[in-house]
């Protein structure tokens, strides 16, 4: 009989904490009926604490140190080169046509809903109604089509000059109808329409855009900006956004060293920071004041060399440096077993078509395959220098030095070249011969083969030409037969492994510690550190 009164009793306090959470009661009234159905109190005080805690909340200044800034920094969204720039302009100043929700499904942002032509060369995106600009103005078709135009031409210099190189013509049809035609049918289009680049900009009368003033629809208006070193914003108090941009402020310091970050987050000056000396991570966890966690995502190391540079291209030169790399080494040293190796292609574990082991089998460091290469390529040994600053990846500069320790034993000496961080997205990458970088979660195939992989394409780090992959990457974009798709991106991904300029050894976790006051969401984005980069619309103070 007492099992009989305790289920009851369970089931009721069930409902009551439903009823709680959907607003059908408020606390006094829970905590009432709760007592008064006889449940224990340390139980029902126990649930309304934590419930408290989870609840979003408006107010104070959130502080955090980001990595991936410099004194280039731009408001150019065609500009953005990293991760400081694209949580202040994609996840506080801008809204998108599209959004990668923190469940990884596409979802609409400024464009409520989009349909295609049969053969996905057309797009039309509706426009959400009521959305204002910082500056008041009212959002429209017109300031969309400006923004995607502003990446596209011949002499265009965007990052996204890739991902819109496929439309042919963008159009607004009245005031809340935008109408993309492409050049070549693009089943993930919309997609691609969440890329931090093509943040909605107001558009200008000549049909340019004003980048320059910051203004977006975001949920924080620009107050301040020093590139490389502050930024601070405001909340809208007009978002458009229910149940987002929950600070009062947000104040976004660039600090490329590990340990002033860390030491800043124990102190309490800041609040938030992201990318962990990983040698620490365990120590960190011990700290009652923090929260630290991890998510998983497609994250990667590049370590792209220009194949139209020599040595590097000559393909069996690259083949050379692909096995003399020990990845098993490089997880279990640089990454504190946060990861898992890379396979000198860029489609991580949560796209859908990665190739399995049967389909491409797991590269391994091979000393005697090295020199085969080696002999191939008509050299007995090789020297060459490497570029690295750890603003590149966490921990690039020692997992360079293990990579020359590896590389000796097939005669070969990597000159690793210590660069500062400040200037390095700049002045290194995609500037020096062979280098380092690190790539994240772009959701699709097409979208990270399009952005840096295509011939032309701005962000091509390693200046490779396949004319065969190239040629697979306009079929299989057009392609709607699932089957047929993975088969081409599967083969896309062999010609990366065996020809492409970049060495992918690793895979790598999104680290991340913020003080024990922040509330974080029960879902976390794993798109990009930082809750996808959106952790100032959906994190607050509890």
């Amino acid at each position: 009989m007492s099992q009989k009164m305790d289920g009851e009793l369970l089931h009721k306090f069930e409902r009551m904490k439903r009823a709680l959470a959907k607003g059908e009661l408020d606390r006094r009234g829970f905590i009432v009926a709760a007592l008064g159905a006889g449940v224990a109190g340390s139980s029902v005080f126990g649930h309304v604490k934590k419930v408290q805690a989870a609840t979003p909340k408006k107010g104070g200044r959130f502080v955090q140190a980001l990595t991936g800034g410099g004194s280039g920094d731009t408001l150019d969204p065609a500009q953005i080169l990293d991760s400081y720039m694209i949580n202040v302009s994609s996840g506080m100043l801008r809204n998108n046509l599209t959004e990668i929700a923190p469940d990884g499904q596409l979802v609409g942002e400024l464009a409520t809903s989009w349909e295609a032509s049969p053969d996905a060369m057309t797009w039309t995106f509706k426009i959400r109604p009521g959305v204002e600009f910082h500056n008041g103005k009212t959002l429209e078709a017109a300031d969309v089509v400006a923004s995607l135009n502003h990446h596209r031409g011949e002499n265009s210099k965007s990052a996204a000059s890739g991902i819109v190189s496929n439309i042919s013509d963008v159009k607004a049809d009245g005031k809340d109808t935008v109408v993309v035609t492409l050049s070549g049918g693009s089943a993930d289009f919309p997609f691609l329409m969440s890329d931090y680049h093509l943040g909605i900009c107001p558009a200008k009368d000549d049909g340019s855009i004003d980048w320059e003033s910051g203004v977006g629809t975001g949920g924080y208006a620009l107050t301040s900006f020093e590139p490389g070193v502050r930024t601070e914003v405001k909340r809208n108090p007009n978002y458009w956004k229910e149940g987002r941009a929950w600070f009062d402020e947000v104040e976004s310091l660039f600090v490329a060293d590990a340990n002033a970050r860390n030491t800043g987050l124990q102190t309490g000056e800041l609040h938030s920071i992201a990318n962990l000396d990983l040698n620490t991570v365990s120590l960190m966890r011990q700290v009652p004041t923090l929260k630290v966690f991890e998510t998983f995502g497609n994250k990667h190391a590049t370590l792209p060399m220009m194949c139209d540079t020599a040595p590097f291209d000559n393909p069996d030169v690259r083949l050379a440096l692909k096995y003399a790399i020990d990845r098993k080494e490089l997880v279990e040293k640089i990454l504190q077993g946060l990861g898992e190796v890379g396979n000198d292609h860029p489609i991580g574990p949560a796209n859908i078509y990665r190739a399995t082991q049967e389909e491409l089998p797991q590269r391994q460091f091979d000393p005697e395959k090295a020199k085969f290469h080696l002999k191939q390529a008509g050299l007995d040994s090789l020297s060459v220098d490497l570029h690295l600053a750890d603003t590149a990846f966490e921990g690039a500069i020692n997992a360079g030095q293990l990579y020359a320790e590896t590389a000796k034993q097939c005669g070969i000496n990597i000159n690793v070249v210590s660069e500062p961080d400040d200037g390095y997205w700049s002045n290194v990458w995609l500037a020096k011969p062979w280098c380092a970088s690190y790539w994240g979660g772009r959701p699709t195939e097409d979208w990270v083969f399009s952005q840096i992989y295509a011939s032309g394409a701005e962000w091509n780090e390693s200046k490779w030409d396949n004319a065969r992959f190239n040629e697979l990457l306009v079929m299989a974009r057009a392609e709607l037969d699932s089957t047929k798709r993975r088969e081409m991106y599967v083969e896309m991904q062999t010609i990366c492994n065996e020809d492409c300029g970049s060495i992918i050894p690793i895979f790598m976790a999104y680290t991340h510690a913020v003080s024990a006051k922040i509330g974080l969401p029960d879902q976390i984005a794993n798109n990009w550190e930082l809750d996808g980069h959106k952790n100032a619309e959906r994190w607050w103070f509890e």
